[in-house]
């Protein structure tokens, strides 16, 4: 799974018959770069994944891939490689709360 941070979304018209009705969003992974890391940071490329939360710019969210996806989709045969499973409310790093869902 992939913690990200919502940095937009996409709009295709023609996209493949199974994807018609889907949101989709530009995400950004985030990172934690050290075992001290007190906060996670933007990583430094996009996905595009399937929005199935109503997820919404800024919100980090969570993430899965490759078969895991497909699974989280409406139908197993959908053509998707990234999916969106979870809005994050906290992460805690230690004792550090690291962010809070955006409202």
């Amino acid at each position: 799974m992939i913690l990200a941070r919502v940095e937009g979304s996409l709009i295709a018209t023609k996209k493949n018959d199974k994807m018609t009705g889907s949101k989709f969003l530009v995400v950004r992974p985030l990172v934690v770069d050290s075992p001290s890391a007190r906060e996670l940071r933007p990583g430094a490329s996009t996905l595009v994944a399937v929005d199935t939360l109503g997820a919404g710019e800024g919100e980090v969210v969570l993430i899965v891939q490759g078969s895991s996806a497909r699974l989280a989709a409406a139908d197993k045969n959908t053509p998707v490689d990234a999916v969106v499973i979870g809005i994050v409310d906290t992460v805690d790093l230690g004792k550090n709360n690291l962010l809070y869902r955006a409202h």
